[in-house]
């Protein structure tokens, strides 16, 4: 069985330079935080569901006609190559390149009308990972610190954390020289103190660790060099980040959640070898360790932009390895009494055209994608929303990545409607959405 590999990785169209909030590249000259926490006091506000997000980010969007929203009676060129197989939940097929999800389909509820109109990767991605789109983008708009902020960068301005524990950690980001920069993978208009930590090698290498340092290198040794670095001139955003990792590595709560051979082999096996399933076993792993939030990137951005052959593509490729990482990481959080608390939430940044191009492949849509969720308190056997008979439009419970994102925020106990500031100090809303609050039946 084929899965995701350096080469796989390096096919790269122009737009598809690596994601990061690596915020030294974007932040320089900000304010620190600009607005008063009083102002989204969630004492009124939702009741937190979840513990742990753990966002299952499929970078370049998943065709939801080939995988979980199949037309079988759709005509060829709609339809496609792939066959539907029957899940656990009576009725629901899903493709057959996903045997091992369709079999907990059961524990998961699937929402299949997700909808906007961005058909562009850097404007859609922002939608999706901060739940708010950017007023007058424009086409390929890099990550800048007028955007709204990724979910855990709100989680940790609302709730920040003293106890060495990052709110979020985003994996892997495969950083890269280049001049985009995804959005949605730091706090944006909060500013790079609540960046999430950038995790930027492959968790499936035999040399992995974390930001160039060693995890067995001793306190002492890290406290030096963090005076050292204090002693530089470097701009405040990147200081911010190495001092976040400073302190993650040597206060020793977390260090050893990277420390993936303490896994038992069969374990990381039945994740898969391969860096879908490296990287959701780690993810785990800091659920387990204490981080509220961990976005976990299948593949370079734009691993999933399937503009020809898409079938082998998906088929060989990319659905193998996602359906054996997905299955363990819902068996294995299950197994450890994690999943009651710790959300699941799998989504790209938009769906791909129902009718097939001349090479084999499908484009942009927006118009249509979905969404999967467990855990939480989520219900699973559901199916919310529905598409027409081609999957071009949703005709049953249109959601929009606004939605997502107050969706998200209830769960994580964060008032979505509070007002936060941008720069010059103008109130903004965080999110505008409504809550897909039929996920928990």
């Amino acid at each position: 069985m084929n899965s995701p590999n350096a080469s796989t990785f390096a096919t790269l169209s122009r737009r598809g330079f690596i994601q990061t909030g690596f915020s030294a590249a974007l932040g320089l000259g900000l304010s620190r935080v600009l607005a008063s926490r009083a102002s989204a006091n969630t004492t009124n506000g939702p009741k937190p569901k979840a513990k742990s997000l753990i966002i299952v980010f499929l970078t370049g969007a998943c065709s939801h006609i080939d995988t979980f929203d199949m037309k079988p009676e759709a005509p060829a060129e709609i339809r496609g190559q792939f066959k539907p197989i029957a899940t656990t939940v009576p009725g629901l097929v899903i493709c057959e390149h996903l045997p091992k999800i369709a079999a907990r389909m059961n524990r998961c509820t699937l929402v299949r009308s997700l909808a906007h109109h961005e058909d562009n990767h850097l404007l859609a991605t922002h939608q999706v990972l901060t739940g708010m789109a950017i007023p007058n983008g424009i086409f390929d708009q890099i990550a800048s610190r007028n955007d709204w902020p990724c979910y855990s960068g709100a989680l940790d301005y609302f709730h920040p954390r003293s106890d060495g524990v990052p709110t979020g950690v985003n994996l892997p980001t495969f950083l890269m020289e280049g001049p985009l920069v995804w959005p949605g993978q730091h706090a944006g208009i909060l500013g790079s103190k609540h960046d999430p930590w950038q995790i930027k090698q492959d968790p499936n290498r035999p040399d992995f660790r974390v930001d160039s340092l060693q995890l067995a290198e001793g306190r002492d040794r890290l406290l030096d060099r963090r005076v050292l670095l204090q002693q530089m001139n470097q701009s405040q955003p990147l200081l911010e980040q190495q001092e976040k990792a400073f302190t993650i590595l040597s206060s020793g709560k977390v260090a050893q959640a990277f420390e993936l051979n303490r896994e038992p082999a069969v374990l990381r096996d039945r994740y898969g070898r391969h860096a879908y399933g490296q990287s959701l076993l780690l993810a785990r792993r800091l659920v387990e360790a204490g981080v509220s939030v961990v976005q976990a990137n299948m593949g370079h951005v734009q691993t999933w932009d399937s503009h020809g052959k898409i079938f082998p593509r998906l088929g060989k490729e990319l659905l193998p390895p996602l359906d054996i990482a997905v299955s363990a990481l819902l068996d294995d959080l299950q197994s450890r009494g994690l999943l009651d608390e710790t959300l699941v939430a799998m989504f790209g940044e938009f769906g791909r055209t129902p009718k097939l191009n001349k090479d084999a492949g499908r484009d942009h849509w927006g118009r249509a994608f979905f969404a999967m969720f467990a855990g939480a308190g989520v219900r699973g056997g559901q199916v919310i929303g529905k598409t027409d008979k081609t999957g071009s439009d949703p005709i049953q419970n249109r959601f929009s990545p606004m939605d997502l994102g107050a969706t998200i925020y209830q769960a994580l106990g964060v008032d979505y409607h509070a007002e936060v500031h941008d720069r010059f100090n103008r109130p903004i809303k965080l999110n505008t959405g409504t809550p897909i609050d039929a996920i928990y039946g």
